[in-house]
């Protein structure tokens, strides 16, 4: 029997280009782009633009990889991308790169015959899910549609995103209840809320838990690390993920410490939405550049490097599909001290440190206990026995086995 050809979304990581470091569920799309280069499967990538389905083979799926690394450019735009000014610049270069480079180009309503039959589909960005473009795969015999879900925060947390945001994921979930053949979930705790969605959608598609793997990038040497005692929280600034609870804990330690013994705080991240009372805050803050540090862009190996030296990864966040940070600090033997949310029970377990959020006094006790530990250890070395962190081929092994 001929081997089943695979369909991998791309458009979440072409939408990404030019946008900045890759969020947690880009580097899933990014994942999966390298193994389905890497395995021996025939395979093909889709691309959404704003008229049409973009077909990709395997040579210009790694030509992508390539210029997403760096290694090529995108080239010149074509008159097509001249034509799409609400396109940001870059991804007008990237859409350019890779019409040129298309087996094929089909408009929605056409796509099936651009598709050899007995397609393997897989979108794991939650991009270009709508209930057209699924049945539309369905209507090519053999045709298997699994999709990844993350979270389902957006309808859940509607108070942490864009109004437009909740509105949209909704038809997401909709169309994976109605159109998708199985659904892979990245926690127990994202099976849990999606499929209680499903049941009142009146269709709850087979599916399986499997957690994503943790890839840890080398730290850089080069980067320069705060003087004394530190704590770092990772993530894009958005209400869900608490951080003006830690500036919170930060005045309470700055009311209970000397100067001299107060711990900085670095926020690595990029500023997102819904927060303008935040930046607000932060941009006028007294500890502002000298306790307390913001750093956006940094690369992968930097951030390393910062979370490797640090006396503990924060995380107060309200609401979690996975969350890629702790897992990546509690591998590199840093305390996590998190909020007691289901999914950190799953996948941290004891490693994790879970304190109530809200209760700033012990969280300030915790991160002074911290800092003295980082102290009496010195600038390097984990503070905690590593955790083994979830592996990426077991991930696939479950993902990738069809039924």
């Amino acid at each position: 029997m001929a081997a089943r050809h695979r369909l991998l979304d791309l458009t979440r990581l072409v939408s990404r280009v030019g946008r900045g470091p890759l969020t947690g569920i880009d580097r899933v799309e990014l994942a999966y782009l390298d193994r389905f280069l890497a395995d021996p499967e025939p395979v093909r990538f889709l691309v959404a633009t704003r008229r049409r389905f973009l077909v990709l083979d395997r040579p210009a799926g790694r030509a992508f990889r390539e210029r997403l690394a760096g290694s090529l450019p995108w080239g010149p735009p074509d008159l097509a991308a001249l034509l799409a000014p609400r396109l940001p610049w870059p991804r007008r270069l990237a859409e350019a790169s890779l019409r040129r480079e298309a087996e094929a180009a089909a408009r929605p309503g056409r796509l099936g015959a651009h598709l050899p039959l007995g397609v393997a589909y897989y979108n794991v960005g939650h991009a270009n899910l709508s209930a057209a473009l699924l049945a539309e795969l369905g209507a090519v015999p053999g045709t298997l549609r699994t999709v990844l879900i993350h979270d389902t925060i957006p309808v859940d947390h509607p108070e942490f995103s864009r109004p437009e945001a909740s509105a949209a994921f909704a038809g997401k979930l909709a169309a994976v209840s109605a159109g998708a053949d199985r659904v892979i979930y990245v926690s127990e705790e994202a099976r849990r809320t999606a499929e209680a969605h499903f049941r009142r959608l009146g269709r709850v598609p087979p599916g399986e838990v499997a957690h994503i793997g943790v890839t840890l990038a080398a730290p850089d040497p080069a980067t320069p690390l705060p003087p004394g005692p530190y704590f770092v929280t990772l993530g894009t600034i958005e209400p869900r993920k608490n951080h003006a609870f830690l500036l919170d804990v930060w005045e309470a330690l700055a009311e209970r410490l000397p100067a001299d013994r107060l711990p900085r705080l670095l926020i690595l991240g990029s500023r997102g939405w819904c927060s303008e009372a935040l930046f607000r805050r932060l941009d006028s803050h007294p500890l502002r550049g000298t306790v307390i540090l913001e750093r956006a862009g940094l690369s992968d190996a930097a951030v390393a490097a910062l979370v490797a030296g640090a006396a503990g990864l924060l995380h107060p966040s309200l609401a979690e599909g996975f969350g890629l940070p702790p897992l990546e600090a509690a591998a590199r033997g840093v305390p996590v001290l998190a909020a007691p949310l289901p999914v950190w029970r799953e996948t941290l377990g004891e490693f994790g440190v879970y304190l109530p959020v809200g209760d700033r006094y012990s969280w300030a006790r915790a991160i002074e206990g911290l800092a003295e530990e980082r102290a009496r250890a010195g600038r390097t070395g984990a503070l905690r026995p590593a955790l083994v962190p979830p592996a990426w081929e077991a991930h696939f092994r479950a993902a990738l086995t069809l039924p």
